[in-house]
């Protein structure tokens, strides 16, 4: 059975994009003509890193964009079903959320992803990776009322996860609200931190991250180990 193959960063790379380089090019090394679809949904500016990322991907993979505002729901179809890789970038998850169910995309990119597209994201892109959406802090400024994610995980994500010296966070009460009326787990991604599919577990490659689950403390997780 298909199982979702997904790399999900709170960061890109350290003021570049090295960390979804490193994580796409086992996909697409060696591939001939091989096309990423590239979904900057998150932000209001979309031309704002096209050169940056066609950059950062050149000689690897040809960049093909999808635009939900300019482009035909079968031409988007059509650039998912040709591409090796779909890579979701950074921004205001309500507004990536949104514009996906608006277009009419979302089924089809949950059906490719959970049947094992290599999906490779961070911040906003990550949050959408869950059950739903409603552990991001960004403001629903576009008035969604879509909140479901891609479901790729059970676990719902919180990225730029913020600690202080002792290990705590101010955001430790806020999540803890959200598991007042939902039982999954959340995975709090400190920047740098890494999380990948290893068939149907989520196992943490690098970086700090930490778990809350219901009813229990929360605590940190261990590099290389499943988070179960």
């Amino acid at each position: 059975m298909p199982t979702p193959n997904f790399h999900l960063f709170s960061t890109p790379g350290r003021d570049d994009l090295r960390y979804i380089l490193e994580a796409s090019h086992p996909y697409l090394e060696g591939k001939e003509d091989a096309t990423v679809a590239y979904l900057p949904l998150a932000s209001l500016y979309i031309e704002r890193w096209q050169a940056l990322t066609a950059e950062a991907f050149q000689g690897l993979a040809r960049l093909q964009t999808i635009n939900t505002e300019l482009m035909r729901l079968p031409e988007m179809e059509a650039i998912l079903r040709e591409a090796k890789l779909v890579y979701i970038p950074g921004g205001n998850t309500f507004l990536l959320n949104h514009r996906l169910h608006i277009s009419g995309l979302m089924p089809y990119l949950r059906k490719k992803v959970q049947a094992g597209l290599p999906l490779v994201a961070f911040s906003a892109g990550t949050i959408l990776c869950g059950p739903n959406i409603l552990t991001s802090k960004d403001m629903n400024s576009v008035g969604t009322p879509h909140f479901d994610g891609l479901g790729v995980s059970p676990f719902n994500f919180k990225t730029h996860y913020p600690l202080d010296e002792a290990g705590q966070s101010a955001l430790d009460d806020w999540l803890g609200d959200y598991q007042f009326f939902h039982d999954n787990p959340i995975v709090m991604l400190t920047d740098g931190a890494y999380v990948k599919s290893e068939g149907r577990k989520v196992v943490l490659v690098r970086g700090e991250a930490w778990i809350m689950r219901q009813d229990r403390e929360k605590h940190r997780l261990e590099e290389g180990q499943p988070i179960e």
